[in-house]
């Protein structure tokens, strides 16, 4: 997956929005190939609408970003308990626009009291997304001790602010000193209304370049390594604000007057009903006064106000009484010099409450306001900071859901027939169901047409797209055919027919002489059952001195290839090199870049022994063979997976602590590891998957899920993809 930066909000009024655009504006005015992906959209989104930061994007910059989820849809998915299924849906999304890009900016959720999934969902996102995580956090009126307290507890979202991934924190809307006095009223408590700019940083640089160093001097978590403080943007009351034609669209009011209601932006809400004498200094440039409709004083000094040049937000009208016609003809004047009214149902203490909720976002038509936050965020940036981790991008760790939308790729590309002996299990109906929903293959059962449909009906599941075959009626035609295979074995017509009887034969013969791409057998069958016929019939491929296996380990923040854990018990060194150098090519086949560690219970030359020898042998062997794989050995597997660890026992290694593929010196150790973590750490793994044959075939745990079914036929059918290209 190509870099890709993910903006998380510590707080509401962090302005994430205006931060994530402005990211994506200081790297595409660099030149950088830069996209931009908002994947669940938390605003309400009618039918053909789209969120707003999607539709900006596409108008101002022509990079064609994919339309978000809805946050309903999202919530459906959290309900139900598919989350996997949720982020596999959002690396998809998010891959759609990586062909033309190099960096993806990802804009992630609010987080809200309302809704405390919503930082799980931030997390999740940016672990399928292997993103580097950037904070976005306001800084007004708190103390440094108080910016560090919360920064901390926003990097707890995603482990903590020592996790790598988090690479530090942008603050905006900075303003010094406390928050300003405000009347308390809800209307002057909404973001709509501006801090005056005494105490801002706008227009003195040498001043905001002490504060960024005051921010980390007095804030040790910028004192972090890899942890910095990206850009500091101060507020700016200059800024365009909301238009009025944007609160009569949140508000649903009539609009009594259009006037310049798409070019009149408001400044500040004033909520009044006293005297007209007592507010004369309310009616100036940029104020929406909402007052009763019955208060015909304050709508004519309005209009006064516009006749006297003074380019007024607006009014709101309160109340559902209609105004007179004799009213609207004496402030015509006014209307036609672009004084916006509009007029509400609800009162002015039920009106105040909404614009008090309501967001200061950028409207998805306001090109303007868009492009001259987008280039002041920019202009605040640490651009160097974006730039250094770009070009120094730490290594690729495939996440699971990332993983399993890549198989999903790869096999839609070519569809393969893949035969399923086990015909009449349940659970492989299932799978079979799905796979061909999800056009990942074509499911070719092999059973009693009759007791297959019973059981699909049982299940609930359809079988359209899904192949029945019946083996009755097969079977004799191979008889020959096997006799002939088996030749040197003795067999004669008699031992084949009794052979054939058995689904997994006839399966593996359709498979050998290519009526079938590939196999999945073991639900109900043991692991030597399906090899015994494969190794029989379809044999080892040329370049593979034997057939080994691997899994798939689906760890929460990356996937790890594990070799060889079903098949092998005791390899040789010179086995357990080709195991290396299969395991590493089929971790490339599937998309994860292979660093290769050679598992031992030394690390390096700290221990003797003949098993330990083995391993080295094994490792000298490998790298002779394929010098272009990354591979080094012995190591124990703490120094593999951990980098702390590596820092001290294989500090000069180029694999321990970034290993993607591990190769145990034995099936002991193997299958025991692998079972271990599985269990232990609630661990998917796919797998086993066979290597080293002609064609694909592939052994199923007889514990597996129809997930896991789903995922092996998969897998299958990208192997059968990859030998039928290699036979071309």
């Amino acid at each position: 997956m190509k870099h890709v930066f993910f903006l998380s909000a510590s707080t509401l009024d962090s302005g994430l929005s205006s931060v994530a655009l402005g990211v994506f504006r200081s790297l595409d005015r660099k030149g950088v190939r830069v996209g931009f992906c908002k994947p669940i959209s938390q605003e309400f989104m009618g039918a053909g609408t789209q969120d707003p930061s999607i539709a900006l994007i596409r108008k101002s910059t022509g990079f064609r970003a994919p339309d978000s989820l809805s946050l309903e849809e999202a919530q459906r998915f959290v309900r139900e308990d598919r989350v996997d299924a949720l982020m596999e849906k959002i690396v998809a999304l998010v891959e759609t626009s990586f062909e033309d890009v190099d960096v993806m900016v990802v804009e992630g959720l609010l987080p809200s009291i309302d809704d405390s999934f919503l930082t799980g969902i931030n997390a999740a996102m940016a672990q399928a997304l292997n993103a580097e995580i950037i904070l976005t956090h306001s800084f007004s009126g708190i103390s440094f001790a108080e910016l560090e307290e919360d920064l901390e507890v926003a990097a707890s979202a995603y482990g903590n602010s020592q996790n790598e991934k988090i690479i530090g924190a942008i603050l905006n809307k900075v303003f010094l000193g406390d928050a300003p006095d405000q009347e308390a009223s809800l209307v002057n408590q909404s973001p709509i209304n501006a801090h005056p700019t005494s105490q801002s940083l706008l227009n003195d640089r040498a001043k905001l370049l002490e504060f960024e160093n005051q921010v980390i001097q007095e804030c040790s978590i910028f004192r972090r390594k890899d942890f910095d403080l990206i850009g500091c943007i101060p507020w700016n009351d200059q800024l365009p604000n909301i238009r009025v034609s944007d609160v009569a669209r949140e508000l649903g009011a009539r609009v009594i007057n259009e006037g310049h209601m798409q070019k009149r932006r408001v400044r500040s809400v004033m909520l009044t009903a006293r005297h007209v004498a007592n507010i004369l200094e309310l009616f100036e440039a940029g104020t929406l006064i909402v007052t009763p409709n019955d208060r015909v004083d304050i709508l004519i000094t309005a209009a006064l106000a516009t006749h006297n040049h003074v380019p007024m937000a607006g009014v709101i009208l309160t109340g559902s009484q209609e105004m007179s016609p004799r009213l609207k003809e004496m402030c015509q004047s006014a209307f036609d010099a672009g004084l916006p009214v509009l007029q509400v149902d609800s009162n002015s203490f039920e009106t105040a409450t909404r614009l008090s909720k309501m967001r200061n976002f950028i409207a998805a038509d306001d090109e303007e306001r868009f492009n001259t936050t987008c280039d002041f965020v920019a202009r605040h940036l640490r651009e160097s900071s974006l730039r250094e981790r770009i070009e120094t991008k730490m290594p690729d760790r495939l996440s699971p859901p990332a993983f399993r939308h890549r198989l999903s790729k790869m096999a839609r590309k070519s569809v393969k027939r893949i035969i399923l002996p086990e015909g009449e299990e349940p659970r492989t109906v299932s799978a079979a169901s799905i796979c061909a929903r999800r056009k990942l293959a074509i499911p070719v059962l092999l059973g009693d047409k009759a007791a297959i449909e019973r059981v699909a009906t049982g299940q609930g599941v359809s079988l359209d797209g899904v192949e029945i075959i019946d083996p009755a009626i097969h079977r004799e035609r191979f008889v020959e055919n096997l006799v002939e295979r088996r030749r040197h074995k003795n067999m004669n017509t008699s031992q084949a027919r009794e052979a054939l009887e058995d689904n997994i034969m006839l399966g593996t013969m359709m498979l050998a002489n290519g009526e079938v791409d590939g196999l999945v057998s073991g639900a109900i069958h043991s692991t030597a059952h399906t090899m015994r016929p494969a190794l029989q019939l379809i044999k080892t491929a040329p370049h593979a001195k034997m057939v080994s296996s691997v899994f798939f380990m689906c760890l929460p923040d990356q996937v790890l290839v594990y070799g060889d854990c079903a098949i092998n018990p005791d390899p040789t060194a010179e086995t357990l090199a080709d195991i290396a150098i299969q395991s590493a090519d089929s971790a490339r086949q599937f998309g994860i870049d292979p660093s290769v560690a050679m598992i031992s219970y030394s690390t390096g030359e700290s221990g003797a022994g003949a098993d330990v020898d083995k391993v080295r042998e094994a490792t000298r062997l490998a790298k002779e063979l394929r010098p272009d794989l990354v591979i080094d050995g012995p190591l124990q597997y703490d120094a593999a997976s951990e980098r702390s660890v590596a820092k001290t026992k294989a500090p000069d290694s180029p694999v321990a602590g970034n290993a993607t593929v591990f190769i145990f010196p034995d099936l002991n150790t193997g299958n025991t590891t692998y079972k271990a973590v599985q269990r232990s750490a609630n661990v998917v793994s796919i797998g086993p998957m066979l290597q080293g044959l002609r064609k694909p075939v592939n052994d199923l745990s007889r514990g597996a899920w129809v997930e896991d079914i789903v995922y092996t036929i998969t897998i299958t059918a990208i192997q059968a993809a990859a030998v039928a290209a290699s036979a071309e």
